[in-house]
């Protein structure tokens, strides 16, 4: 059982909230509602509404306690991100949306889920509407397919020496945690004492299980057709993987002509956004002394230049050996 009261830090939270200006009032989307960290402190100004979505069932716990203080300005959907084009949002003047990729303290210690290499027991690493666990993806699948899943979502440097040993303890007794953190520990030369040597392979797992590549891309997409002109698109990363996607989505409809060609040309812009910081914004000292978890965190954001639903980009496309490895889940 976790408890209600690890004490939770929305990352780069003044930042975000300067970027949005909830002061203005307005409805916000946040797409991963977690501990409520963001929503909360938006709520926290009068004329504002927010719509939170978290494809974990366990938010809802925080969910129904702050529906309780804002019953007519906060609405939750225990839904994933990629769903948010199908919340018939397009009537709505959404002023911003707010993706903070990370995972909370809670569910990081939630020894359910397993999502760390300091869990015991089963593999899990399922966050809500899963079709297969960790384990079934340690257990199951070819050597190959877990080199790559290792090599590309982890960006692990020895994954062929990994899944060499994993599949030769497999034969022994199915894999757990503990055992997995064993095999990683045994097989990795060099020992990083900045992180731990099994940090990788449970990043690159987490993504698998979870399809956190298709998630973003779709995610994305749902979220630049639903805001109205001006308003802003916040995405908060946490490493170099997904943050890679998101600034070439971000410099794909902001510098380049991103316009659906079938979309009228009178009077509109060229690119679906503005960009007016291209360097991503990181946790100040302060913050990063008061939370050392923010210090991998990325913060970027575009403002949408006019009220199109339409537009082009190749992000699928260039992302698609991602989303091929992802796809070696379906048959598992």
């Amino acid at each position: 059982m976790v408890s209600d009261t690890l004490k939770h830090y929305p990352v780069l939270l003044k930042e975000v909230i300067s970027i949005i200006t909830p002061q203005y009032g307005g409805t916000f989307i946040d797409c991963t509602f977690g501990q409520g960290g963001y929503t909360k402190k938006i709520l926290s100004y009068k004329n504002t509404n927010v719509i939170a979505l978290d494809r974990d069932i366990e938010t809802k716990k925080k969910a129904d306690q702050i529906l309780d203080e804002f019953q007519n300005r906060f609405f939750f959907k225990n839904k994933k991100f990629s769903q948010l084009d199908n919340l018939k949002l397009k009537d709505k003047n959404i002023r911003g949306i707010i993706f903070d990729l990370g995972y909370s303290t809670n569910q990081i210690k939630d020894p359910k889920k397993g999502l760390s290499f300091n869990s015991d027991g089963d593999l899990n690493m399922k966050l809500g509407f899963n079709e297969f666990s960790a384990k079934e993806a340690i257990n199951e699948l070819e050597e190959i397919e877990l080199e790559k899943i290792f090599k590309f979502f982890g960006e692990e440097r020895e994954a062929k020496k990994i899944v060499k040993q994993i599949v030769q303890e497999r034969k022994k007794k199915e894999i757990d945690t503990q055992s997995l953190v064993r095999i990683v520990e045994k097989a990795k030369r060099k020992k990083n004492f900045k992180t731990h040597s099994a940090t990788k392979v449970f990043q690159a797992l987490r993504i698998f299980v979870n399809k956190e590549i298709t998630e973003l891309i779709n995610g994305l997409l749902a979220a630049s057709k639903v805001l109205k002109k001006d308003g802003i698109l916040v995405v908060v990363t946490f490493h170099s993987l997904e943050d890679r996607i998101v600034k070439y989505f971000f410099k794909s409809l902001s510098e380049n002509k991103s316009i659906s060609r079938y979309v009228p040309k009178i009077n509109q812009p060229d690119t679906l956004f503005k960009m007016l910081e291209k360097k991503p914004i990181t946790p100040s000292k302060k913050e990063l002394k008061e939370n050392i978890s923010s210090r991998s965190a990325k913060l970027r954001y575009l403002i949408k230049k006019d009220n199109i639903y339409n537009f082009e980009t190749d992000i699928l496309k260039k992302f698609e050996h991602l989303i091929e490895i992802e796809n070696f889940g379906n048959k598992l």
